[in-house]
């Protein structure tokens, strides 16, 4: 797109007018592209803390600036990166939305409720509810993971940076949570986050830009299937987010029936990227294990996991796998779960078994999107 720009000013400021076929997304915009538009800088920081901070989308409504900047604003920026069609909500809170684009695809994302708000006597706020935001960075994935309904769609295309930071935006909107408010970022939605990282880099950029949505590098996650190189790639932006491996087997054979991509980045590859990735002494590293049915939930997986794992400081999450209509893979029991889990305690290693959410609202990964294409 080709921009010429025309500026005149006013007693209080000056706007450069972009002419252009199309308005620009403002979700993709950085703060300092922004500012390259706006002038003088300090209206694109005003901006930003009004869209971001009060969920403001009507340049009408944002009154710190002058009214003929907002009527150039209103033609110049578009906000409507992506509209919220449909949302299902668990008994335990979480919060499943389906999110239509501008070229009319669909995407996912949800909202977990880690901890509930808790009161005082008096009824004032003892402790303040804690989310967890798992995000989309694709309209469907190139990986082909079995045991994922994403993969059953095939891939799409990529998602903008706009794309992504507006699920943020969406859903903080829909719950009106203050801009101070915490809130965590789990990059491991539809899609495969390293496929794009140019555009993935950038969202983060915008999601912690201070005068936005400021969420904090620290509580954001990248969450690969294991592209060996991109996770070094990754490592040397250096961005200070954690890592997440989503691992799911302990042998390449298993993992090659569970995920194709294993033929190109064996799990040696990934295991030795990993311990190349440069991340604070008092972090670890995740892996997302995800527990089937007699197919990798067993004692000796257990063993094999413990040696895999071997001078990596790690975190093993178990998770269970979430059934969905016509997969030939089960859940595992209970006691599977934690057997597996003790094992890996009892040789040190810090293991948790992920809680299921959202199982009555059909939470995993593209079950709302088939559901509504199918009708």
């Amino acid at each position: 797109m080709r921009w010429c720009e025309k500026s005149w000013a006013t007693s209080s400021h000056k706007v450069i007018r972009v002419v252009k076929r199309e308005a620009l997304d403002f979700f993709d915009l950085t703060l300092e592209e922004l500012e390259q538009i706006l002038t003088p800088r300090f209206r694109a920081r005003q901006l930003y803390q009004w869209v971001y901070q009060r969920y403001t989308d009507d340049m009408s409504e944002v009154t710190v600036l002058p009214k003929t900047l907002r009527s150039e604003l209103a033609e110049q920026l578009r906000f409507d990166t992506l509209t919220i069609v449909d949302k299902a909500i668990s008994q335990d809170g979480s919060e499943k939305y389906l999110m239509r684009l501008q070229d009319g695809h669909t995407i996912e994302a949800v909202l977990l409720k880690m901890k509930p708000q808790k009161h005082h006597d008096d009824g004032g706020i003892a402790q303040e509810a804690r989310y967890t935001l798992c995000l989309s960075t694709q309209v469907g994935c190139k990986v082909g993971c079995a045991f994922c309904l994403t993969a059953k769609g095939g891939f799409v295309r990529n998602l903008t940076a706009g794309e992504i930071v507006a699920q943020v935006w969406q859903i903080k909107r829909d719950h009106q949570l203050p801009a101070h408010r915490g809130i965590n970022l789990v990059y491991m939605g539809m899609g495969e986050p390293l496929d794009n990282l140019e555009n993935l880099t950038k969202a983060i950029a915008i999601l912690t830009t201070e005068e936005g949505l400021a969420i904090s590098a620290k509580r954001q996650t990248i969450s690969t299937s294991g592209i060996s190189s991109r996770i070094d790639k990754l490592g040397a932006l250096n961005l200070g987010v954690h890592l997440a491996i989503s691992l799911h087997a302990v042998d390449n054979e298993t993992r090659q029936q569970l995920i194709p991509m294993n033929r190109a980045y064996p799990i040696e590859s990934v295991i030795e990227a990993v311990k190349r990735f440069p991340y604070d002494t008092r972090k670890r590293v995740m892996f997302e294990y995800l527990m089937i049915k007699d197919l990798n939930d067993s004692p000796q997986a257990a063993k094999r996991l413990v040696t895999l794992l071997e001078g990596i400081k790690s975190k093993v999450n178990l998770i269970y796998f979430n059934p969905y209509p016509g997969t030939p893979f089960k859940r595992p029991d209970r006691a599977r779960m934690e057997a597996f889990r003790d094992a890996l305690h009892s040789r040190g290693i810090t293991c948790t078994i992920r809680e299921s959410k959202g199982l009555d609202i059909e939470a995993a990964c593209g079950q709302l999107r088939e559901k509504a294409a199918k009708g």
